[in-house]
């Protein structure tokens, strides 16, 4: 669950900002990238846990009324559910503080509970809010039985290992992607750079959003940079699950990847005009008239 405080500017250390609004809106990487799917046209189903809380049931509810299966969303007792702490500027950046709950639950045993429908599956899309080993487990699962892997490797763990860049596709912000490369990623030169480390590391291929700047996008050998929507930002929460979740559904539909990041691309910008993270995600209607102004 997000819990989102407004305010003119983000706090400083020790400093105190009057807010002005604050609002609980279903939340969740996975969650937002599950729903981001479904709206863009996906078939989706949901690996994950939630916890025993009263946000337990609004926050499956939700999911399942954006068409997402929950069969494989299980119930943690005695513990809460994953929660969001958002402060969005007026200018639409954030800053999150997350509380794992339940999250921090998702098992190897989960990954393995559900190994029918990862190899069932057209795309295997994973974020790093749940264990690494368990996304390691699920990765593996899924390309031993050759289906595609996307790593939205969000937040990027204390425990990161380079495993988890055996995936068909990783897409990091600018942000993830400096922080796994050890590298500024400032300029469009420099996402060049780490997308070239990213794939030489195991990634076979990378894409970097890099918000009013657009996509840098290495596919093989190729290097392509997507422009940017034209936009006003209000709040940039959920354009990265945006992005995830329509690139994989338009990858699986095309098996295209260069097309499939131009349609997320267009999902990840009008996520940024809204407010809130599920609420912000744009459907498929919404996406190609975006794509193809009459």
């Amino acid at each position: 669950m997000d819990l989102v405080v407004r305010c003119q500017s983000l706090p400083q250390a020790g400093q105190t900002v009057a807010a002005s609004s604050f609002s609980e809106i279903c939340g969740g990487k996975g969650a937002n990238q599950a729903v981001a799917a479904a709206k863009a046209g996906g078939a989706v189903r949901m690996i994950g846990r939630v916890g025993s809380d009263s946000f337990s049931q609004r926050l499956v509810t939700n999911l399942r009324n954006h068409g997402v299966c929950c069969k494989g969303v299980r119930t943690t007792e005695n513990c809460e559910s994953g929660l969001a702490i958002v402060a969005v500027e007026d200018s639409g950046e954030n800053s999150i503080l997350l509380v794992a709950g339940a999250n921090g639950a998702v098992s190897v045993a989960d990954a393995n509970d559900s190994r029918r429908v990862i190899e069932t599956a057209d795309v295997l899309l994973v974020q790093l809010e749940v264990p690494t080993k368990s996304v390691l487990t699920a990765i593996q699962i899924a390309t031993a039985a050759g289906v595609r892997c996307i790593l939205d490797p969000a937040p990027v763990a204390s425990d990161w290992t380079d495993e988890l860049l055996q995936v068909d596709l990783i897409c990091p912000n600018e942000t993830e992607a400096a922080t796994i490369t050890s590298l500024a990623v400032k300029t469009l030169a420099d996402a060049e750079t780490a997308a070239r480390q990213l794939q030489q590391r195991g990634a076979k291929n990378v894409a970097i959003t890099l918000g009013e700047r657009g996509v840098v996008l290495l596919t093989g050998d190729q290097l392509h940079h997507i422009e940017p929507a034209t936009i006003t930002a209000v709040d940039t929460t959920a354009s990265g699950d945006a992005f995830a979740g329509a690139v994989g559904v338009r990858w699986a539909e095309t098996d295209d990847l260069l097309e499939a990041v131009r349609f997320a691309s267009v999902a990840g910008a009008i996520a940024a005009t809204r407010h809130g993270a599920q609420p912000s995600l744009a459907t498929r209607e919404e996406i190609e008239s975006h794509r193809n102004p009459s």
